[in-house]
Formats: C-alpha cells, structure tokens, sequence
C-alpha cells in the first residue's frame, strides 16, 4: 500500500477528489483540499472530515488564489483535479470551461515547480477528440472540430494542460503524470452537469423520462470511481511513470440506449426511455463520437491496473448516495 504522505489535492471536494481524499486519509496520509466549490460540495468531504478530522484541511477558493499563500515544501505530492466537468457545462459556459482549465492548470504547475514537487494532472478521454482509431492508445494523433464548433473547446483546453504538464517534467521543473479519465462513476456524481449515468439513475428515481441523446446506439465504458482513484498514488508514487500520460478506465464497452435500459431495470423504475436528438439537447451542429474505448495496455504494464466492480453495483450505489443526499437537503 502506498504510504498516505502529505497531500494537495485541487478539487478534493468535488466527485473524484473526495474519493481520493478519503484513500490518502485511509493510507495514514494528510490532505490539504483546496477547491472553489464551484461544482464540488463540501458534503463530499463530510466522512473524511468526521474520521480524521486533524488530517485534513479544507481552503475554499480558486487554486490561483490559494497556492501562492502555501509553502510548496510542506507536500510531498500534488493531485490536480480540479477542472471544469461534463458536456453540459462545457456547452453552455466555455469561457468558463477555457480560463478555468488553462488558468488553474498553470497556477498548479507554478506551484509544483518551487519545490519541484511530484503532480498529477487529471486530463480526459474528451483529448483524442475524434479520435483516428479504436480503442484509444496514448500515442494516437488527436483530430478536432472547427473552433466555431464549442464542444471542443474543452478538448482543447485539456490537451493545452498536457503539454505543460508534460514540458514542466521535460524540462525538470516538477516530475508530473497526466490521467486522462474514461466515463468514471460512482457515488457522490451528479447529473447537473450532464453525466450520463447519474442523469439516467436520477431520472429513473424520480420517474421521469430517461432522456438518452441521438439514438443510443453510440457506446461508452463506464469505470467506478472506487477501482480508478488507487491508480493515482500509484502512478505518481513510481518514478518510471514521471512524464507519461496514461488512460484510465474500463474496457467493456455499453450501448448508452442499452445501459438505459439496465438502469431502469436495476431500479424498477417505471420511466420512459426517450430519444433526444443531439440538435434538441444541445446546440445545432454538436458532434459526439459512436465510440470512446481506452487502450489500457500502458496502466496494466505499469501498475497492473484492472477495474472489478461490476456496473451493476455501481449503479446501485450511485442511486444510494442520490437517495442520500435527497433525505439530507
């Protein structure tokens, strides 16, 4: 097991970083959470803040407004993970999504090179764009849309975050690693900001239409957020990786007309599933890909990195924390 260490973790309030913050408290390690709130809630770090309350801190705030405050030779290691999510609010805010991503990525990696302290960018799957083959491999040339066409700008911003991450270890400022994140779910993910799984799992709760976009038959793979988050220490812990990109995710792949159906069923819920067109849901012109599929043969050489959870567990545990978090508000 990785030793828990000192930690800054960027977005530690958010869905994926809460998960991670509870592993590193787990591992005997101390966090300093620092996020916006923005999307994150500090509800997400309600267990973690309950079990060791003298391990954790929280900042409130923008990354570039906190890290100049903080003395870098108090961590060992830097998780990245604070980041503008999902389509919806890729869509609708893209100056958001742009400044955010870019902006944030950079005050991390100032700060990371002070005391050239070990970081680990979360990227995304949404960097191979068109994608020029299946499944994805990190080495793959990227393809994007016309700059007119806003559903790449996260893209974009995204792979501009690699290639900083990737210069800062080139030029031995900070040893990073970049993750590039394939469709993660689990407990503690909403659907506000257009995830599907939690979108379906939400709709199904409440009886109302599952609304599944184009015509489901475009396929994903879906990987809970308790089998990603231990790959993290992990790949940042071992120098061999320092300067690498990896994907991150599961290989099965699922028809999202298909899992609509499953979440119904695993729910017994009475919804409608419903066809949305693209051109409905989002804007006129909005291009999506029929299949988005890791090549994990990089993480499984370098950790031995295999996802065990079954997607159905995964949605019952999803519906859990939904249910939860209704009963708290």
């Amino acid at each position: 097991m990785i030793d828990g260490g000192i930690n800054l973790v960027t977005g530690g309030a958010g869905f994926i970083g809460s998960h991670l913050v509870d592993l590193l408290l787990k591992t005997g390690g101390r966090v300093t959470v620092v996020d916006d709130l923005s999307t994150g809630s500090l509800a997400n770090l309600e267990s973690a803040m309950a079990t060791a309350p003298d391990r954790i801190e929280v900042l409130e705030g923008r990354v570039s407004d906190v890290l100049p405050s903080l003395d870098c030779a108090r961590f060992d290691r830097t998780f990245h993970l604070a980041a503008a999510v999902g389509v919806r609010l890729v869509v609708d805010e893209p100056i958001r999504t742009i400044e955010t991503n870019v902006h944030e990525t950079s005050a991390v990696l100032e700060f990371a090179r002070r005391g050239s302290v070990p970081t680990l960018i979360a990227s995304t799957s949404e960097v191979y764009g068109k994608g020029t083959r299946t499944p994805f491999a990190e080495e793959d040339d990227v393809v994007y849309g016309p700059t007119t066409t806003t559903r790449w700008s996260y893209a974009c911003s995204k792979a501009i975050d690699e290639y900083l991450a990737l210069a800062h270890d080139r030029e031995g400022l900070a040893p990073t690693v970049v993750v590039r994140f394939f469709n993660t779910v689990g407990p503690r993910q909403s659907g506000k900001y257009g995830m599907v799984l939690p979108r379906f799992v939400e709709a199904a709760l409440e009886g109302r239409p599952i609304e599944v976009h184009g015509d489901g038959k475009q396929t994903r793979c879906f990987c809970d957020v308790r089998d990603a988050v231990p790959a993290l220490p992990k790949l940042l812990a071992d120098t061999e990786n320092h300067g690498r990109v990896f994907n991150l995710g599961r290989a099965e792949l699922i028809e999202i007309g298909a899992l609509a159906e499953i979440v119904r069923s695993r729910l017994s819920s009475e919804s409608e599933i419903r066809r949305v067109p693209y051109a409905e849901a989002f804007d006129e012109g909005f291009e999506d890909l029929r299949v988005r599929q890791p090549d994990l043969g990089r993480i499984r050489k370098a950790i031995g990195f295999e996802a065990k959870i079954a997607l159905e567990t995964t949605i019952d545990d999803l519906a859990r924390s939904l249910e939860a978090r209704e009963i708290d508000q």
